[in-house]
């Protein structure tokens, strides 16, 4: 009875299959998406198939819904692709004694009486000193966050006993990579702790030149396609992408080869191609035709550029959320057919590209990402012991602005270790408030959830949680000021700062300058800033920063920057570089332009699955993250120009009527 039963399905499915080929690839592909999304749970369904009981799995397996997790709206196929819950960290706790921890506050005790270290605050105390092998760190904005930092990794190597060789901090640039080995080599020293410059970059890397070491072992030193017409690029030292410029020449090049290809092979993708540059339909009688060259603007994109390099910088934000371009269905994306035929001729594209860098002998960091995290996941003895030690500790700075093709690689990393047998620790570190770069991929949803994707072992299975939050930075009335315009986002980690600095006379928060047009009113910019470079001499134990100018955009900070005295001490930056900088005045001039409306992200964010809001949303969000980060540039004094009042100024404006 049952094998008739059997073949009765079998044959409505075959019947299925062959006359709604479409349906029943979108049923297909629901297992794929899961088995590729979460690699863990390939084991839970081979179980399934054999029909085994998993005894203790299943009951590891549970997953337990956090209180942000069950606020969180419900979403196609999120249930379907949550992360296994099988922890990872603990249950022991990491090994450490009084004595240990007396040995520690006396060494530390001397090290304030040199002048070496400030002395560290209670909380920033339960930071170095903690016991939990996985540990969230809420760092506010001039909370001391990187002295703390060196301190807990002080810790580890001198008194708890860990060895330099099992421990890595990752940090977010090359440049806050070097400040950070500096400030180590000098703790370190006064420790008498043997650790030498070469030490020092093997300890402190940035995620990619971490992902970087690890391919040199596993995929034999890759040639890196961002890294071409770089001078002096160093395989090894790979930067944060994020703070990247455009693309170099020889990078267009093999894009447009790519691009040529696929257009003279692939008749799908002529007339894909021809629809997004809204062209004729292409004649097909050339043998060798030419690409279409004509600029295309993506709705939600702020300028025009080639389709190839249009196609570029999609893939590389579909990667950093996850998603595997060669294995993505477009038919499934949700919005209008606009991005279902960009996404469809944008996969057409990646392949021949793929194609092309393998015959060149090239990868991407994305690539390498990927490839890597499939191999540790599936126990690939590819990847030797000694390539993943280094990761045993990790100490993860400005975790706020990590990307789900992170955190999976990071996953696959400690759960490989922790399968053979060994202790592993994660310390995050990071401020949801400051995260401000979900436009290439990133997200502050992936630090909130943090326990979903790092659970521990034992019965609650989260994270210990520490709060850095006293501002040493800036005054009350800049604090409050910056708190004010983060009134607008919808999710995040509720905290309040408490300044340490003193407000003195003269001293404010934000004074809104509206209606400003800097081509007009350029000189009378130009005489604030140099009267507050003269209030700044005349302060004492002024910050060695005087001023520092901000906006979003560079064009503004040219045309500041021409009609500037050079002597002055004066800085300008755009605001995603001076994140980690500070002066005691901070000079923003900024519209808070809307985000414009991005349909082929907000399909892209639905079809991920790690997220709860919209692309759109998370950009909304983001700029008033932004605004928060500018306004707590500044030490004692905050000024903000602009044309219209919209966005944070709105904010700022409305409370000052409130007030």
């Amino acid at each position: 009875m049952f094998s008739a039963v059997k073949r009765y399905k079998l044959l409505v499915s075959g019947a299925l299959a062959r006359c709604f080929p479409r349906t029943s690839a979108y049923l297909q592909s629901e297992e794929e998406l899961l088995l590729r999304r979460w690699p863990d749970a390939a084991a839970k369904q081979a179980l399934q198939r054999t029909g085994k009981k998993p005894g203790a799995t299943a009951k590891i397996g549970r997953t337990i819904k956090s209180p942000a997790a069950a606020a969180t709206s419900a979403k196609p196929r999120a249930k379907a692709r949550k992360p296994a819950s099988e922890g990872i960290y603990g249950p022991a706790k990491l090994t450490v004694d009084e004595q240990q921890i007396q040995a520690m506050r006396l060494r530390v005790g001397r090290a304030v009486e040199a002048g070496v270290i400030c002395a560290p605050s209670d909380e920033q105390w339960a930071m170095i000193l903690c016991e939990s092998p996985v540990t969230r760190i809420f760092a506010g904005a001039g909370s001391g966050k990187s002295t703390t930092l060196v301190l807990r990794v002080v810790f580890m190597l001198c008194h708890m006993g860990i060895a330099p060789e099992r421990l890595t901090v990752i940090s977010f640039t090359n440049a806050s990579c070097t400040q950070l080995r500096e400030q180590l080599i000098r703790v370190l020293g006064f420790w008498n702790f043997d650790f030498d410059p070469a030490s020092a970059r093997q300890c402190v890397r940035t995620f990619h030149s971490a992902m970087a070491a690890m391919a040199r072992d596993v995929l034999g030193k890759p040639v890196w396609f961002e890294q071409l017409d770089e001078k002096g690029a160093s395989p090894l030292e790979l930067d944060n992408p994020l703070t990247a410029s455009r693309m170099r020449p020889a990078q267009q090049r093999l894009l447009k080869q790519a691009y040529q290809s696929c257009y003279a092979e692939e008749d799908r993708f002529r007339t894909l191609v021809h629809e997004l540059l809204r062209l004729p339909p292409p004649d097909d009688k050339k043998r060798a035709p030419k690409a279409p060259l004509d600029l295309f603007k993506l709705a939600g994109e702020f300028t025009p550029v080639p389709l190839f390099e249009a196609f570029f910088v999609q893939a590389g934000f579909i990667e950093s959320i996850g998603i595997r371009i060669d294995q993505m269905h477009p038919t499934r994306l949700q919005g209008s057919s606009a991005e279902r035929t960009f996404s469809e001729a944008l996969a057409l594209f990646w392949r021949h590209f793929q194609a092309l860098l393998a015959s060149q002998g090239l990868t991407t960091f994305n690539g390498a990402f990927q490839t890597l995290t499939q191999r540790l996941a599936a126990s690939d003895r590819s990847v030797p012991s000694a390539a993943l030690t280094p990761f045993s500790h990790l100490l993860i700075d400005e975790f706020q602005d990590i990307s789900p093709q992170i955190v999976q690689w990071l996953q696959a990393l400690h759960r490989a270790l922790s399968s053979q047998g060994e202790a592993v620790s994660l310390m995050a570190i990071g401020d949801d408030w400051q995260s401000i770069y979900g436009w290439r991929g990133s997200s502050p949803e992936l630090f909130m959830d943090f326990d979903k994707y790092f659970p521990g072992h034992g019965a609650s299975k989260k994270s210990r949680v520490v709060m850095l939050e006293t501002n040493y930075r800036s005054i009350e009335p800049v604090i409050r000021d910056g708190e004010a315009v983060l009134s607008g986002v919808t999710f995040k980690q509720t905290k309040v700062s408490q300044a340490a600095k003193a407000t003195q006379q003269g001293d404010h928060g934000v004074k809104l300058v509206t209606r400003f047009d800097v081509k007009s009113r350029l000189p009378e910019l130009i005489r604030e800033i140099q009267a507050q470079c003269e209030h700044v001499a005349a302060r004492p134990n002024a910050d060695r920063n005087a001023v520092l100018v901000l906006s979003r955009r560079n064009e503004p900070l040219r045309a500041i920057e021409a009609q500037l005295d050079r002597k002055l001490p004066v800085k300008t930056y755009t605001i995603h570089r001076a994140k980690g900088l500070q002066a005691e005045v901070a000079i923003i001039v900024d519209d808070c332009l809307p985000a414009e409306r991005h349909p082929l992200r907000n399909a892209l964010y639905a079809y991920s699955g790690f997220f709860r809001h919209s692309y759109d949303q998370a950009m909304a969000d983001e700029s008033l993250r932004l605004a928060y980060v500018a306004i707590t540039r500044g030490v004692s004094r905050v000024f903000w120009y602009t044309q219209k009042v919209q966005g944070a100024t709105r904010l700022l404006a409305d409370q000052r009527k409130a007030q």
